[in-house]
C-alpha cells in the first residue's frame, strides 16, 4: 500500500493495509465548504467552526472517505500529518487560508495532526481542535442553564485532559450573547482567528479542545459582541492567573495536591461552631510581614505559614481568617474587588502553594476563614464587566447595576447562571482548599435596593419594598447549598442593619448564616472607649445596650480592619489619656470583648498596639515587639487568650440566654460594669472600671457563696499595669447585694478589668 492510504473504523485503531492504488487523495479534489460557512468563519463570526473544521466524512465522485479541511489565515500550505504513512498534502480553498484534503476509503476517527507552512520558512506542526467532540454533556448543559451545578469549576474553565491519545486543554466559557468566542493565548500568539470555539447548543456555552497546550499556559478569551465589537476576557472560571498586573488566566496543572490534614477534617464533622472556642486573627496576608532585604515583598504562602500559624497558637487564636485572596488587580482594594473568583491570587504563589498554607494551619489546629465578595465586582474591562458585550453578570439598569459608593458592579442573583456561578464558587473553595467557613463582605448592601442610594436612584421591587428578593433568595440559596454540601463548614455575613433573622435557619424564613458580625458592638463600643473617662458617665449606655439585643442573632464580637483605616487611627491611637492610660484602655477594651456573649475577632497587629494606622502596602511593625509595654501586651494576650479557652462559660452557652446576667449596669456615676458569664453551675464574675479612679472598698452581689479567685487583672504590673495591689482571694460576705444573698468587697484597680472564679 502507498503511505497516504490509511482507514480507520469506527471500532478499531489499526491502520488497514489493503492496496487501494486507484484511490489516490490527489486524485479526488475535496468537496467545497458552505460559502455561508466560510464567510462566517473569516468574518469571525461563525459560533459553530466545527461544522467546516476538522474531519468530516464525504463521498467524491462515488468514493467514501474523509475530508479534512483546517483555517489559517497567514499558512501558505498545510499538511495532514497521520499517526502512521507520509504527510499529504492540503489544497488551498480561495486566498482566505482554507485548505482541505480529501482522504478516500478512509473512515472516522482518523488520528492525525496538521503541519502548517509560513511565507517565512516557519512552520507549526499542531494537533486539529476541530477533530474532537464536545467536552461537555448534555447533563452539564441542562445544570448549568438551570443554575443548578454545583461543579462548575470541573465544566467551566481550562482543564488539562488526554483525549483520543492527544494531551491538550479543554476551554469552557459562558457567553450567551457573542457572535463568536476564540481561545487565545501564548499557544497562538493571542491571535483570535486561529481558535474559534463553536457554541454548544442554545446553553451560551463556547467550548473547544486544544491539543498541545500544557499546564501553565497563559490564555484570555477573545469575544466578538453583537455590536461586533472585540473583547478580550480573562476567564471567569480561571482556577489560576499570572500575577498581577497582568491579567492572563493560566492553565493549572491537575490536582494532585497531597493533604496531610486528614486528622483536622475528620474531626471537623463532630464540631459544633456555635458551642466551641472561636478566637480569630484576620489578616492581610500582603502586609502581615514583609522582606525589606527583598525589596520589601510580602512573604509567599508557604513563607507565610509557619511563622504565622506560630504567632497565632501563642495567644491562643483557634482561626485565621483571609482578607479576600481570590485574584484582584487594585492591591489598594485588599482583596474586596475580585476579577478571579475561582483563583488564589498569585501575588503569594500557586494554588498548591495556597494548599500548603491552608494545610500548614490544620495540622496546628487551627481554622481557616475566607472573605467573600459575592455582591459586586470592579468595572475593570478585562474581567466580569459587560463580559459578552452585554450586563451579563451584573443588572443593565445602572439603578440596580452599580454601587454609588464603592464604583462597582453588582451581580444579577435573579439570573439562574449567576447564581449557579456564585453558589459553586463557594462549595469550590470549601471543597477544593478545605476552608472552614466564609465570611461573606457587605450583606446589607445585598439586602437593600436603595443601600447607598438617594430617592429616585433605585427600582423598588415588584412589591413596591426595598427588599432585593432576588439577592435575599440567592443569600438562602447559597447558605443553604452549604449547609447541605459541606455541613461542617459556617458561614457569617458581615451585615450592619437590623435585618431580621440573619442566622436563623432557612426553613424557618431566615437567611441562614451561622454567625453575624455584630457591627452594632464594635461601632458603640469603639466609640464609648475612645471618650475621656471623665465624660464616660453620660455615654454608659453605649456599652451596655448591646446586651438589648445580643440573643436576637449569633454574634461574632470583632475589632476589625475596617476600624483602623481611612484617618481612624490605629486601636491604641483611639484610647484617651496619656501612654499609660491608652494600654490600660486597650487592655480593659479586650478583656470586655473576650468576656461578654459572643465569639472574637482581631484584626493583625492589635497585638503589637502600633501607633499608626493600618497600610496594606507596608509591614506591620514587629520592631515595637522589643518595647517594654508591648511586651506587656504580648504577655497578657497569650493570658487571656488561656483564660478564653479554659472557661466553657465564655463560649459554650454563647447561644443560650442564660449565658449572661449583668450583676450591675447602672453604675454610670463611678462607670463601673460587672458581669457573670454562666456554663451549668461554673461561673465567672467580671468588673470593669471604666475610669483611672482606683475604687477601695466597692461592693457587688456575688450569686455564690465561698471564695473567688483573681483568674485575670487587666492591671497586673506583668502587663505594665499600676502599683495599686488586689487580692488574690477574696471571700464573700453574707450581706445581700444585687439580689443576691451574699456579695463580695473588692479593690478594683484604674482602668481595670477583673475576672474571677469561683472556688466551691
Amino acid at each position: 500500500m502507498t503511505d497516504t492510504q490509511l482507514a480507520y473504523t469506527p471500532d478499531s485503531t489499526t491502520v488497514s493495509d489493503e492496496p487501494s492504488p486507484a484511490h489516490r487523495p490527489q486524485d479526488f479534489p475535496p468537496p467545497a465548504a458552505d460559502a455561508g460557512d466560510r464567510e462566517r468563519l473569516l468574518a469571525g463570526e461563525h459560533v459553530t467552526p466545527h461544522a467546516i473544521l476538522g474531519a468530516h466524512p464525504a463521498t467524491v465522485n462515488g468514493v467514501a472517505g474523509v475530508v479534512i479541511r483546517v483555517f489559517h489565515p497567514d499558512a501558505t500550505a498545510a499538511e495532514v500529518v497521520p499517526c502512521v504513512g507520509a504527510p499529504i498534502t492540503m489544497a488551498a480553498e480561495g486566498n482566505g487560508g482554507f485548505l482541505a484534503v480529501f482522504l478516500p476509503d478512509v473512515m472516522l476517527p482518523f488520528k492525525y495532526r496538521v503541519r502548517f507552512h509560513f511565507a517565512d520558512g516557519g512552520m507549526w506542526e499542531r494537533g486539529d481542535p476541530y477533530r474532537f467532540l464536545p467536552t461537555l454533556g448534555d447533563m452539564d448543559l441542562h445544570l448549568v442553564g438551570e443554575g443548578s451545578h454545583r461543579r462548575l469549576w470541573e465544566r467551566l474553565g481550562a482543564h488539562p485532559l488526554r483525549i483520543d491519545g492527544e494531551e491538550g486543554v479543554a476551554f469552557a466559557v459562558w457567553a450567551p450573547n457573542a457572535r463568536r468566542v476564540s481561545v487565545v493565548g501564548d499557544f497562538c500568539r493571542w491571535d483570535g482567528r486561529l481558535l474559534p470555539m463553536r457554541q454548544l447548543g442554545s446553553s451560551g456555552i463556547f467550548e473547544l479542545f486544544v491539543p498541545g497546550i500544557e499546564p501553565g499556559a497563559l490564555y484570555k478569551y477573545e469575544i466578538l459582541t453583537r455590536e461586533r465589537a472585540l473583547r478580550i476576557k480573562m476567564d471567569p472560571v480561571a482556577t489560576a492567573t499570572e500575577r498581577p498586573p497582568a491579567t492572563a488566566a493560566r492553565v493549572a496543572p491537575p490536582d494532585t495536591y497531597r493533604w496531610n490534614d486528614t486528622q483536622w477534617m475528620a474531626a471537623r464533622r463532630w464540631r459544633e461552631p456555635r458551642r466551641e472556642p472561636m478566637l480569630i486573627y484576620e489578616i492581610h496576608l500582603g502586609s502581615w510581614a514583609r522582606l525589606p532585604e527583598e525589596g520589601n515583598r510580602p512573604l509567599t504562602y508557604r513563607e507565610a505559614a509557619p511563622r504565622l500559624v506560630d504567632h497565632v497558637r501563642s495567644m491562643g487564636f483557634t482561626h485565621i481568617q483571609l482578607l479576600p485572596i481570590m485574584e484582584h488587580p487594585f492591591d489598594g482594594s485588599w482583596g474586596y474587588q475580585v476579577t478571579g473568583y475561582f483563583a488564589p491570587t498569585a501575588r503569594f504563589g500557586t494554588p498548591d502553594d495556597f494548599r500548603f498554607f491552608v494545610d500548614t494551619c490544620h495540622q496546628a489546629g487551627i481554622g481557616v476563614i475566607l472573605d467573600w465578595v459575592p455582591g459586586h465586582f470592579p468595572k475593570d474591562d478585562f474581567a466580569l464587566r459587560r463580559f459578552d458585550g452585554t450586563a451579563l453578570y451584573e443588572h443593565d439598569d445602572p439603578r440596580q447595576g452599580e454601587h454609588p459608593e464603592w464604583g462597582t458592579l453588582i451581580f444579577n442573583h435573579g439570573r439562574a447562571e449567576v447564581r449557579n456561578f456564585l453558589v459553586a464558587n463557594a462549595v469550590y473553595w470549601l471543597e477544593v482548599f478545605h476552608i472552614d467557613g466564609l465570611r461573606v463582605d457587605a450583606v446589607a448592601s445585598m439586602l437593600y435596593l436603595d443601600y447607598a442610594r438617594e430617592q429616585g436612584g433605585w427600582i423598588p421591587n415588584p412589591y413596591g419594598g426595598h427588599e432585593n428578593i432576588e439577592a435575599i433568595e440567592f443569600i438562602r440559596a447559597f447558605n443553604s447549598t452549604v449547609a447541605a454540601t459541606h455541613p461542617d463548614c459556617f458561614t457569617i455575613a458581615e451585615e450592619s442593619t437590623s435585618w431580621s433573622g440573619v442566622t436563623r435557619p432557612v426553613h424557618e424564613g431566615g437567611l441562614g448564616f451561622t454567625f453575624k458580625w455584630n457591627m452594632g458592638w464594635m461601632h458603640d463600643t469603639l466609640k464609648y472607649f475612645s471618650k475621656d473617662p471623665v465624660h464616660r458617665r453620660y455615654h454608659h449606655h453605649e456599652l451596655t445596650f448591646a446586651m438589648l439585643y445580643e440573643h436576637s442573632e449569633r454574634f461574632i464580637n470583632p475589632l476589625s480592619h475596617d476600624e483602623v483605616v481611612h484617618g481612624k487611627g490605629s486601636l491604641l491611637e483611639k484610647m484617651p489619656g496619656d501612654t499609660w492610660q491608652k494600654f490600660a484602655n486597650l487592655r480593659l477594651l479586650l478583656t470586655y470583648q473576650y468576656t461578654r456573649p459572643g465569639k472574637i475577632l482581631l484584626f493583625m497587629g492589635t497585638e503589637l498596639a502600633p501607633w499608626r494606622e493600618w497600610n496594606y502596602a507596608q509591614s506591620l511593625d514587629w520592631h515595637l515587639e522589643q518595647d517594654p509595654l508591648r511586651a506587656g501586651l504580648r504577655r497578657f494576650f497569650e493570658d487571656l487568650g488561656r483564660l478564653y479557652h479554659e472557661s466553657s462559660c465564655l463560649w459554650r452557652s454563647d447561644p443560650d440566654h442564660y449565658t449572661f446576667h449583668w450583676i450591675d449596669c447602672s453604675d454610670h456615676e463611678n462607670s463601673i460594669v460587672s458581669y457573670v458569664r454562666w456554663d451549668d453551675d461554673n461561673h465567672l464574675l467580671v468588673i470593669l472600671n471604666l475610669t483611672p479612679v482606683p475604687r477601695g472598698d466597692y461592693r457587688i452581689g456575688a450569686p455564690r457563696a465561698g471564695t473567688y479567685v483573681v483568674r485575670l487583672s487587666s492591671d497586673d504590673r506583668r502587663y505594665g499595669g499600676s502599683e495599686v495591689e488586689v487580692p488574690e482571694r477574696i471571700g464573700t460576705e453574707n450581706v445581700g447585694f444585687h439580689g443576691y444573698p451574699q456579695s463580695l468587697r473588692l479593690h478594683l484597680p484604674p482602668l481595670g478589668a477583673l475576672v474571677l472564679r469561683h472556688e466551691p
